[in-house]
């Protein structure tokens, strides 16, 4: 009850927030549609209540606000009415068309009590800001740049986006596992740690992007991967500053994130994409394979050419030899001939002249027995000569076959033991008889090996036979 003083009507707070309590549950007896934006969910997992924090913006400014109340109960059943319509939870931050009652406690003030959320509307705003990020990036013309990058034959140094303990990046790492015991393919790859989905995955997938930009030099590629999560927390892969990242990059995106439904921004704008991460580790592995395989049947080619064109020189070598041998045994026997003819009418006209001269020589020698023979001085010079040339030839003999004894003689100082051995070589003997053979000797066997300067004793350990 109200109480006056000096004049004033005084009424307690408590029965200012009933009256208003009051009021307000006389005026908004009903539920209504409203829509805003959720600031903050704020869900409280020990009681599983929820105390959304609702806002109106205009210009970037807010310019309505106000507390709400979700129970439990309601809010899994939206959460799994979301999760089914969206594929995605109710979170932070996004645009909704709730059903709610006005509330007014005197100890708490005033909230809205939401009974239900149009999943429809939020999927609606979802879309919007993909198409919205889409345009952006078509009116910026950077919506294919990334796809204009040329990928390395041999993409090899993967830079990859995920979380450590996704089954997805599991999954991608085991292809690559198989391939090098399979083929012996070697990637190097290297993970960069980032959230995948929620309110804080763009911040660290555009931060773990950054890092690789410092260490670009080091990679082909930059693999983002997520799997395990079906087609659920997609959303941030729309948001147009990460898109605008990826279509940037300085090197080829790729993406696998795990989902059949369709495709995200980032997807779209990537270099590449798949629908898991595995097929995604294949398209990579695929790229080995389209190299490999030319190279190993060029490999064969050259090598059965090589063996074609060595079998073929071989034959041609053989033919050329062939050939050689009979052109030379035909010149040979040819030269032979000649020789032979020519030792035959050198023969013929020696006889022929020697009969001659020994005709002339026995006549004259006749005459000159009985001292009737004259000599001319013609005759007198003849006979000169030839007895100067026949000291000559006789001389030249000489000196040739003095020569030859000479080199004879040298050969066999060379070839005396003696010079043998100064040269290093050493004769091993048994018993007093050289040993040429290792069937000579036995295990146990003494031997004497006879050197330039002395001998040496030694005993059969092992034989070898060449």
């Amino acid at each position: 009850m109200s109480e006056k003083l000096n004049g004033k009507q005084i009424f307690s707070l408590l029965e200012v927030t009933k009256s208003i309590q009051k009021t307000i549950a006389n005026r908004y007896q009903t539920a209504f549609w409203v829509k805003s934006e959720m600031n903050k969910l704020n869900h409280y997992q020990r009681s599983g209540h929820c105390y959304p924090e609702l806002v109106e913006k205009k210009g970037g400014k807010v310019i309505a606000q106000i507390s709400a109340i979700l129970w439990k109960g309601d809010y899994q059943r939206i959460n799994t009415n979301f999760h089914r319509v969206l594929k995605e939870p109710l979170k932070d931050g996004i645009k909704i068309l709730f059903s709610a009652t006005i509330n007014f406690d005197p100890k708490y003030g005033l909230t809205l009590q939401i009974n239900d959320i149009d999943p429809s509307f939020t999927l609606g705003d979802l879309e919007k800001e993909k198409q919205d990020t889409i345009h952006r990036l078509r009116l910026e013309g950077i919506f294919s740049k990334n796809k204009q990058l040329e990928l390395p034959v041999l993409p090899q140094r993967i830079a990859i986006i995920s979380v450590e303990t996704s089954k997805g990046y599991a999954d991608f790492i085991n292809v690559f596992a198989s391939a090098g015991s399979s083929w012996n393919y070697r990637f190097f790859q290297y993970l960069f740690p980032s959230l995948l989905q929620g309110d804080n995955a763009v911040r660290t997938i555009i931060a773990q992007l950054g890092n690789i930009r410092k260490v670009i030099h080091h990679f082909d590629v930059v693999a983002i991967v997520r799997g395990g999560g079906g087609d659920i927390g997609l959303s941030c892969y729309n948001n147009y500053d990460l898109a605008k990242e990826i279509a940037e990059f300085p090197i080829p995106v790729i993406t696998g994130i795990g989902h059949s439904t369709n495709e995200t921004v980032a997807e779209l704008i990537a270099h590449e994409n798949a629908i898991t991460p595995t097929k995604l580790a294949e398209f990579l592995i695929q790229k080995f394979h389209d190299f490999s395989v030319p190279v190993h049947k060029a490999e064969e080619k050259i090598s059965d050419r090589s063996r074609r064109l060595i079998r073929d020189a071989k034959t041609n070598f053989a033919a050329e030899v062939k050939w050689l041998r009979s052109v030379t045994r035909n010149i040979l026997d040819q030269k032979k001939n000649q020789v032979m003819q020519q030792a035959q009418s050198l023969s013929q006209q020696s006889r022929f002249r020697f009969g001659n001269e020994k005709k002339v020589l026995t006549s004259a020698g006749e005459d000159i027995r009985r001292g009737t023979y004259q000599f001319c001085a013609a005759e007198k010079h003849h006979i000169w000569q030839l007895t100067a040339n026949l000291k000559k030839d006789i001389q030249r003999q000489l000196e040739r076959k003095s020569l030859r004894l000479k080199n004879v003689e040298k050969n066999i100082h060379n070839l005396s033991p003696q010079n043998v051995l100064k040269r290093g070589y050493s004769i091993t003997q048994l018993n007093g008889k050289s040993v040429r053979s290792p069937n000579q000797v036995k295990v146990g066997d003494s031997l004497t090996t006879v050197l330039y300067e002395g001998s040496v004793s030694s005993t059969v350990n092992s034989t070898k036979k060449p």
